[in-house]
C-alpha cells in the first residue's frame, strides 16, 4: 500500500476546509435572496466576490488532485532560488483568475441581455423556454469532442504538470491560469446553466459542483460525463413542459 505523504494530506485538508468555509460564507451571503430562475446577480462588486467564493466552494474539491500533482512534482524538481516557496498558492490563484475572467464575461453578457430585453428573461413563457434552451445546451455540450478534450486535461494532472512545469512565481501563475482555462473549457456550460436555474440557489450550486467533481474524479470518464449530461437535459425538459417555476433546491 502506498504511503500517504502527510504534507499532501494536509494540503487536501486545507483545500477541503477552504471549500467548507466558502460554502458557509456563500449560504450566509445568499440567505433571504430570491432563489428562482434568472436571479438578479446584483451589482458587479457583489457578483464578483460572490462568484470567487462560490468558485472556491465548488471547485476546491475537484481541483485537489491537480494541486497535489503540482506540489509533488514541484518538490521533486525544485532547486534553489528557481523554486521559491508559495508557488502552490500562486498556482491556485492563477486557476481562480481564469474562472474569474470567465465569470466577469458571463456577467457582462447576462446584464447586457437583461438591459436590452427588460423583463424577457423572467417572463412567461419566453423566459421559461429560453431557460430550458440554455440548460439543454449545457447538456448537449457534455457530448461534444471539445468537452472530451478539456475533460481529459483535467483528469490527467500528472501529465499536465510534467509537460509544463517551470519554477518561479510567474510560471506558477501561468500554469494555474492555463489549467483554469482548460477547466473553463470543460465546465463552462454547467456553470452557465446556473444562471437560468438560479445563480443564488445554494442547492443548485452544490448539485453542479457535485457533477463537476464526479466527471473529473470518478474512474469511468465516459460514463460520468454522459450521466452528467442526463441531469441538465431532464431539468431542461421540466422547465419547458411545466408552467410552474422550476423548484429551487433547498440550500
Amino acid at each position: 500500500m502506498a504511503r500517504i505523504d502527510p504534507r499532501e494530506a494536509a494540503l487536501v485538508a486545507v483545500l477541503l476546509a477552504l471549500a467548507g468555509g466558502s460554502w458557509i460564507s456563500t449560504a450566509t451571503r445568499m440567505n433571504g435572496m430570491d432563489m428562482g430562475r434568472w436571479t438578479d446577480p446584483g451589482p458587479p462588486a457583489f457578483f464578483l466576490t460572490t462568484w470567487v467564493i462560490m468558485l472556491a466552494a465548488m471547485m476546491c474539491p475537484s481541483v485537489a488532485p491537480m494541486v497535489v500533482a503540482y506540489v509533488r512534482i514541484h518538490r521533486r524538481r525544485k532547486s534553489g532560488r528557481y523554486a521559491p516557496y508559495g508557488c502552490t498558492a500562486v498556482f491556485v490563484a492563477g486557476y481562480l483568475a481564469a474562472w474569474t475572467l470567465f465569470g466577469t464575461a458571463a456577467y457582462v453578457l447576462y446584464v447586457s441581455a437583461a438591459a436590452l430585453f427588460p423583463g424577457f428573461l423572467a417572463s412567461e413563457p419566453g423566459g421559461r423556454y429560453l431557460a430550458a434552451g440554455v440548460v439543454l445546451a449545457a447538456a448537449a455540450y457534455q457530448l461534444t469532442g471539445a468537452k472530451d478534450i478539456c475533460l481529459m486535461k483535467c483528469r490527467t494532472p500528472v501529465d499536465f504538470i510534467l509537460h509544463r512545469m517551470r519554477h518561479g512565481y510567474f510560471r506558477a501563475l501561468r500554469m494555474g491560469a492555463e489549467h483554469g482555462a482548460w477547466c473553463v473549457g470543460c465546465c463552462w456550460a454547467l456553470m452557465v446553466a446556473l444562471f437560468p436555474l438560479g445563480m443564488m440557489n445554494v442547492g443548485w450550486m452544490a448539485l453542479v459542483g457535485a457533477f463537476i467533481a464526479a466527471e473529473k474524479m470518478l474512474p469511468w470518464k465516459r460514463l460520468a460525463s454522459r450521466s452528467v449530461a442526463a441531469a441538465p437535459a431532464a431539468a431542461a425538459l421540466a422547465i419547458a413542459l411545466v408552467p410552474a417555476p422550476m423548484p429551487a433546491i433547498a440550500g
